[in-house]
């Protein structure tokens, strides 16, 4: 029996976090969808042309595989704030993985949370 979601378009949402020494750790979440021109849509929500409060908008925070990979916990190098990098088409490889909602889903808190990210929502906002 063919897979019903072969035909399906898939994007991929590139993030990073990057602790204040420049640490970074990257990360990458599959989306149902099209990107069309969610990039751009995305990018206007954010603080400072790339910043986003990770927990806000459903989006997995980072900081956990951050402190594993650098080999230290919550510092006074952490911060609230994830980096937006982009957009992709999904490849192969990436649709080994379940997607985690839509573009359009993600869209939507984006846009919801624009002009009001709210620090307090991560684990990092009292170090």
């Amino acid at each position: 029996m063919a897979d019903p979601t072969a035909n399906e378009r898939h994007t991929v949402f590139e993030y990073i976090y990057r602790d204040a020494g420049n640490w970074k750790t990257a990360g990458a979440l599959l989306l149902t969808g099209a990107p069309g021109d969610s990039e751009a849509t995305i990018r206007s929500s954010l603080e400072w042309a790339d910043q986003f409060v990770a927990e806000q908008v459903g989006v997995p925070s980072l900081c956990p595989q951050h402190f594993e990979a650098t080999g230290d916990g919550p510092s006074d190098l952490d911060h609230a704030y994830h980096e937006f990098v982009g957009l992709r088409e999904a490849t192969p490889d990436d649709l080994l993985q379940s997607p985690a909602g839509s573009v359009s889903e993600l869209v939507e808190r984006m846009r919801a949370a624009a002009g009001r990210w709210d620090v307090t929502l991560s684990s990092n906002c009292f170090l």
